[in-house]
């Protein structure tokens, strides 16, 4: 084989089927260095045993600020003062901060209480579909995948229906930012959505609700728990990745179904499937292909290779999750594949806090659109499908179904 090259990794063909790719990695390569658009060096992470081991050792931090020694910190791209306050979200520190952010909302996504929301999530999917039933067509991102986890992250936080599109416009300009160019055409969107924060948690001071941005309000007024920057990023982090991960899957996990009818006639067959199905979905489709940046407190060993303090290691979940010493024909899409340990929400002390929610609506919004629409199909060809250029998350721009 051709020796292993550079791949533009943000390109829609390569998004697309990534997978060969990876594989090759593992194969020769499994820590491979690369440069990103930012210039930056980073260090794919892709044996399945290996992006368990990085994900839950505490020698790789999240927090490049406490790693970094000042040459270093000089080479990091550029991000103006305003935004520094979204660094101080839950995912980019470490313990203790990390714990302590993490407990103020984790009473809120626990699995019973997730399972409470179920009639709210089934009359939003319901709602949706009504919506376009008689069109006979629609781009399924647009009109269904986004709005669903959109509307119930919103509604639960306590954002008003009319910011909800600002909210997805930032989030879309957050995940794209991948170099400085990029990040200047981002700076409104920041700046505004820091702004109508800032404005928004000015009135749930004044009249809070029950919600909980209410909730995370009070907890800043106490003093001891959350700072006001602490309270702006956390209120970015559960809008983005309380709707971005789900997305992407109901999205990506219709066109694997439409891609294979087999199984898709077997899950419409057998209803009772569909919660096997999910966690089979994400492990296929990768809603999100890489874990979020990590960086080496010292120098360690992974693979043999020497990964030296303060360098840049990107986990790709999308390369564990193909893993064959893992996964049997892992290339093969089995909504019935048992065991499924895969790393689709990551592993260790930041595994993804809404992963109840995001099963429960790829559960139903799945379901749903399948029972509603019996004559779901593609109404695009697969190659002419764009595909988000981003480095965290792999999904679709959009999925044009007829039925």
């Amino acid at each position: 084989m051709p020796p292993l090259a550079p791949v533009d990794i943000l390109a829609s063909s390569f998004k697309a089927d990534p997978f060969p790719f990876y594989a090759r990695l593992r194969a020769e390569a499994p820590v491979f260095r690369t440069k990103l658009e930012d210039r930056r060096t980073a260090s794919f992470i892709t044996r399945y045993d290996d992006v368990v081991s990085v994900l839950k050792d505490p020698r790789f931090a999240k927090d490049r600020t406490a790693v970094l020694t000042p040459e270093q910190q000089a080479k990091q791209p550029w991000v103006p003062d305003f935004v520094k306050p979204l660094e101080r979200n839950m995912l980019d520190v470490d313990e203790p901060d990390h714990r302590r952010l993490r407990n103020l909302v984790h009473q809120v996504f626990t699995p019973r209480m997730v399972e409470d929301m179920r009639t709210r999530v089934q009359q939003i999917a319901d709602d949706l579909l009504s919506k376009v039933a008689s069109r006979g067509r629609m781009d399924l991102v647009r009109d269904y995948a986004l709005p669903l986890p959109l509307t119930v992250i919103a509604e639960l936080l306590g954002i008003p229906p009319e910011a909800r599109p600002r909210f997805h416009r930032f989030s879309k300009a957050l995940m794209e930012t991948t170099s400085n160019v990029k990040m200047l055409l981002a700076l409104p969107h920041f700046y505004f959505m820091l702004r109508y924060l800032r404005g928004l948690i000015a009135e749930k001071r004044a009249r809070p609700r029950d919600d909980l941005l209410s909730a995370l309000v009070q907890a800043e007024e106490e003093g001891s728990h959350l700072s006001e920057n602490e309270l702006l990023a956390m209120i970015i982090l559960l809008t983005v990745a309380g709707h971005e991960t789900t997305v992407n899957l109901i999205a990506s996990g219709t066109l694997a179904l439409l891609q294979h009818p087999r199984e898709l006639e077997r899950l419409r067959q057998d209803p009772t499937r569909f919660k096997s199905a999910i966690e089979e979905l994400l492990r296929f489709t990768n809603p999100v292909e890489m874990a979020t940046e990590r960086y080496a407190r010292e120098d360690v060993e992974v693979a043999g290779v020497t990964i030296h303090r303060g360098e840049l290691v990107l986990v790709v979940l999308a390369s564990a999750n193909r893993d064959a010493s893992q996964f049997v024909d892992p290339d093969q899409l089995d909504l019935t594949r048992d065991p499924n340990r895969h790393v689709a929400f990551g592993q260790g002390i930041h595994y993804c806090l809404g992963a109840p929610l995001a099963r429960l609506e790829g559960q139903i919004a799945l379901a749903t659109l399948l029972r509603t629409l019996p004559d779901l199909r593609l109404d695009a060809a697969p190659h002419t499908l764009r595909w988000r250029p981003t480095y965290i998350v792999r999904g679709l721009e959009a999925l044009p179904v007829a039925f």
